[in-house]
């Protein structure tokens, strides 16, 4: 059935019934939490725009609900009317999930967020962070490291004094708390860890005789250097995958641990970009079927040769194969393979699955994978259909700025399961029919566990 748009009285917003996700026509300035991340009406997008004149939203919702028909109930009515008026004066709504509604106030991020500092945005960062370990002593040298990049926004040399306390800092504690990383390295990847632990000891030296001699511009390079050795360290710490998977999934592709994967899309209509690789981390530790469903496509070179099939300054996505399918047709089935909703919550030894955050009451939970970096990807699905996600994917094109983690409708809702740490600003010159040329697997791919590729047939 074809899509219903209707056409937004403030800009040129519309709302749709469309199946997967949500598809603003194009990109206008942040106005509000809900509103900047395009929060949804029943199947319905609210527009992206500013919302300056109450009587036209109104009418603009009234609209939907009229072109909706008997078919939309009494109590999605109630509830997609309470969710505008909360989002225009900030009274609390109620947002309807699939099956029940709950009074929830706007999506507002708690104090402590608000305090805690800038929100991570580099993916490498997210990355890191979102590692199985319990190693304070690794942490303490990561920070003083990750931080520099916010010394840097000091303009000129200036900047080069607030760096060289993040060294002196990073520096001092790997010294003080060496021997409490060395103990924290799985046994099978000790040596390893050790020699990578040498590599950054001396790296942070170089690093502070960067400073030393006001080279300003050498530092984001050495940095990445050091972080991409912290991060090695970090690795080296976790021993085995951490958790079971729910036994009614175990059969499926898994990746267990991560992996990387170079996707090659050819450009039209650019002549000043003709083809790009963007490199994917893929986290399986924290989205291990997910990942795994992707790895096992990707193999399958499901993706080469589709194309970008939607691009509007919010998000790009691809993923719907041609035909009336909306996901991957197994072959060995005959039918679509689905994989459920898939969320890893801070503090939690393993994901939830089945249930959006809000579903399950858990509306403080800090997501372990935020849609905080430009590049953050993650699964399309059927809005009111939480384990219908098959092969369409979507980058988001946002950095959390004026909006923290876990305090915009994505997180706890999409389940994210990797970033693109490579190429990542190029996303935004995608467009519509630009076509993958190819997606390769280039690391970790003995983490795959199940492979369905290689099934005879």
């Amino acid at each position: 059935m074809a899509a219903a748009i209707i056409q937004c009285q403030n800009c040129s917003c519309v709302a749709s019934n469309s199946k997967f996700l949500i598809k603003p026509r194009n990109e206008f300035g942040f106005a509000n939490t809900f509103h900047n991340n395009a929060a949804l009406l029943g199947r319905r997008m609210i527009p992206r725009c500013s919302i300056k004149n109450s009587h036209q939203f109104q009418q603009f919702l009234l609209a939907i609900v009229e072109q909706k028909g008997k078919s939309f109930s009494i109590k999605e009515c109630a509830i997609s009317l309470a969710l505008a008026v909360g989002l225009i004066t900030g009274v609390p709504s109620l947002y309807l999930s699939s099956n029940i509604a709950y009074a929830v106030s706007p999506a507002l991020p708690n104090l402590s967020v608000l305090i805690s500092g800038p929100p991570i945005k580099d993916p490498g960062a997210l990355l890191r962070y979102a590692l199985p370990i319990d190693n304070k002593a690794i942490r303490e040298v990561q920070k003083p490291l990750e931080d520099i990049t916010e010394s840097l926004k000091v303009a000129g040399v200036k900047a080069l004094d607030s760096v060289e306390r993040n060294v002196r800092q990073a520096s001092r504690s790997l010294k003080q708390g060496k021997t409490l990383i060395i103990s924290g390295l799985a046994e099978s990847k000790k040596d390893h860890g050790v020699e990578l632990l040498d590599k950054l000891e001396a790296g942070m030296d170089e690093l502070q005789q960067i400073v030393e001699d006001r080279n300003r511009d050498a530092v984001a390079s050495k940095q990445k250097e050091l972080l991409n050795y912290v991060g090695g360290v970090e690795e080296d710490m976790v021993d085995g995958f951490p958790y079971e998977v729910p036994e009614e999934y175990q059969n499926m592709p898994l990746l267990k641990g991560r992996a990387a994967v170079d996707m090659k899309v050819k450009v039209k209509d650019n002549p000043n970009m003709e083809e790009c690789v963007f490199h994917i981390v893929l986290d399986g530790y924290n989205a291990p079927v997910t990942a795994g469903n992707f790895v096992d496509l990707v193999e399958r070179h499901f993706y080469d040769g589709m194309e970008i099939q939607r691009a509007d300054g919010f998000v790009v996505q691809t993923g719907d194969p041609e035909g009336p399918a909306e996901g991957f047709i197994d072959p060995s089935t005959e039918k679509t393979r689905t994989i459920p909703l898939e969320i890893m919550v801070n503090g939690e030894k393993a994901p939830f699955y089945g249930e959006t955050l809000e579903e399950l009451g858990l509306y403080k939970a800090q997501t372990r994978l935020p849609f905080n970096a430009f590049g953050t990807m993650a699964m399309a699905r059927d809005e009111f259909e939480n384990n219908s996600a098959s092969s369409q994917i979507f980058w988001l094109l946002k950095e959390s700025e004026l909006t923290p983690s876990n305090a915009n409708i994505l997180d706890g809702r999409y389940a994210v399961f990797g970033y693109v740490t490579e190429n990542e600003d190029f996303l935004a010159d995608l467009k519509v029919g630009d076509v993958i040329e190819s997606m390769q697997v280039v690391s970790g791919l003995d983490n795959l566990v199940n492979p369905s590729y290689k099934i005879a047939g």
